[in-house]
This record gives structure tokens, C-alpha cells and sequence, in this order.
């Protein structure tokens, strides 16, 4: 009988890892979630500056008693714009504070966008450099935050937030923020 090479059982083998890789990376509750290091923590701090005349989110505003959600959005962002209704919709009917903060983007853009299509945002900021990105972990545009009222971020939710979820995921959310949980 041949003998068989080390060698040649290689190949195999690292294909039978890889895809064992795969399959359990598929098996997560929800594939197109990203994990984040926020949540369960304190909320980071913001370096921002001005952006037009609403109130600038500071440190203080986000570590301000009850629970309010924190949107990273950019006027270059599709997504960002998809869910403009929705945020406005928030603001809206909804008794928590929406804050904002613009990233990768001119102050021009950024403002005559919120001038043409209303400003969701109770408090908002424009982030210079990348820093309060790092710091929150934001991989991308839309990202947002819920944080309960003693400052911990709660969850984080990645995409755009349509109304099913809405519904099925950001109001339970802060609900159970609410309720301290």
C-alpha cells in the first residue's frame, strides 16, 4: 500500500477548518450583526465641534440622567438617508432624546442636508477625527446607541433603522433600558 504524505493531507485539512469556520460563523444568532465593545460599558467620551445652531453633544448631555439614543450618520451615506424618516419619527413621538453625530463629511453638506430634509437630533456634533468613532467602535454609517440612564450603552444597533426595526428591535430596546435592564 502507498504511503501517504503529510504533505498532501494539508490541503484537506485546512479546507476542513476553514469551513468548519464558516458553518459556525453562520450559526450566530444574526449574521449581519457585528459584535461591539460598548455595550455593558460606560459611554465614551465625544470630541466634537459645532455643527449649525442645534446644541453640541457633550459629555455632559450624554451622561445626563435617562435613557436616549446616539445616530453616527453622513449625508454621503445611503443607508443614513433611507432611515431620515424614521429618525424624524423618533423625534417625533417618542420621549427619548436623539442625538447626532456627523462623520467623514463637509459642515456644508452636513448642514444643508439637515436644513433641507429637518433635523432629528436634540443634540448634535460634528466628529473632526476619528477618534470618537474609535472610541465608540463605529465600523460604519448608520450606527446607534441606546444608553440607559446611568450612562451605559445598552445596544447598538448597525444599519439603517427602518420601522420593523423599529418595532421589533430599537422600542423593546429602550424599553428595557428604561425598566434598567
Amino acid at each position: 500500500m502507498a504511503r501517504v504524505s503529510p504533505m498532501m493531507m494539508a490541503p484537506p485539512l485546512v479546507f476542513a477548518g476553514l469551513a468548519a469556520l464558516f458553518f459556525f460563523g453562520m450559526m450566530r444568532e444574526n449574521p449581519d450583526e457585528l459584535p461591539s465593545q460598548r455595550v455593558g460599558k460606560p459611554v465614551p467620551p465625544v470630541e466634537l465641534v459645532q455643527l449649525g445652531e442645534t446644541p453640541l453633544l457633550t459629555d455632559e448631555v450624554l451622561n445626563a440622567p435617562g435613557v436616549k439614543l446616539v445616530n453616527f450618520w453622513g449625508t454621503w451615506c445611503v443607508a443614513c438617508r433611507a432611515e431620515h424618516p424614521t429618525l424624524l419619527w423618533i423625534r417625533d413621538n417618542l420621549d427619548v432624546p436623539l442625538h447626532g453625530i456627523n462623520f467623514d463629511d463637509t459642515t456644508e453638506r452636513a448642514l444643508a442636508y439637515l436644513e433641507e430634509e429637518d433635523n432629528p437630533f436634540s443634540h448634535l456634533g460634528e466628529a473632526k477625527t476619528a477618534r470618537t468613532k474609535i472610541d465608540w467602535g463605529v465600523y460604519g454609517a448608520p450606527e446607534t446607541f441606546i444608553i440607559d440612564a446611568n450612562g451605559i450603552v445598552t445596544m447598538r444597533f448597525a444599519g439603517p433603522i427602518t420601522q420593523r426595526v423599529l418595532n421589533e428591535t430599537i422600542l423593546p430596546a429602550i424599553e428595557k433600558a428604561k425598566a434598567g435592564g
